[in-house]
């Protein structure tokens, strides 16, 4: 399988630190152009390539949070912050046609989580969809019922969604940057 030009790939994320940061400069050091989408009054940790939702375009990714408890079997804060986040992710994973995450798969089949419901929506979406286990060290995909092994997997869509937990360890910076290195031609 021929690798991909990373000058005619679009990475979407979200600008937090974490693994979206490590995305985020993966791609950028490639060359590649990046959309992180976020909101007013959000630290972000990267600043190349935002894209400031409107109050209006947030609205569009809004999703119940007693419909994503009850989809993910826990309970989530009724902030306007968490609600603001869930709606980025939303639009991360509407505009990336293959989704990878880095986290940890719960025993129920859910990602840990605010990044979980981005692999839920991505599950909704019926998206290519692979998770990084940063306690099992190693990369799942799911295949509409299970999460399965994924030994390596590879980029296959121009315009793809790279998000996951705030707290990457050197697993996780690992495994994004062979998914870089087997997925894009230098």
């Amino acid at each position: 399988m021929a690798k991909l030009d990373p000058t005619q790939c679009i990475l979407y994320s979200g600008a937090a630190q974490g693994a979206e940061s490590a995305f985020g400069a993966a791609a950028e050091k490639l060359g590649m152009p990046e959309v992180n989408f976020t909101f007013e009054g959000h630290s972000d940790a990267r600043h190349r390539g935002i894209r400031v939702l409107t109050p209006e375009e947030l609205e569009q990714g809004d999703v119940s949070l007693s419909y994503v408890s009850r989809l993910m079997d826990r309970s989530f804060p009724d902030t306007k912050l968490f609600k603001r986040v869930l709606q980025t992710i939303w639009f991360q994973v509407n505009h990336g046609q293959e989704i990878f995450v880095v986290g940890r798969i719960l025993p129920n089949g859910t990602v840990k989580g605010g990044t979980g419901w981005g692999a839920e929506f991505a599950k909704l979406c019926n998206k290519p969809l692979h998770v990084f286990d940063q306690e099992q060290d190693g990369w799942f995909r799911w295949r509409g019922d299970a999460f399965e092994p994924d030994a390596e997997p590879r980029i296959q869509h121009p315009h793809f969604c790279g998000t996951g937990t705030r707290f990457l360890d050197a697993s996780g910076q690992a495994a994004i940057d062979a998914l870089y290195e087997r997925s894009f031609a230098a």
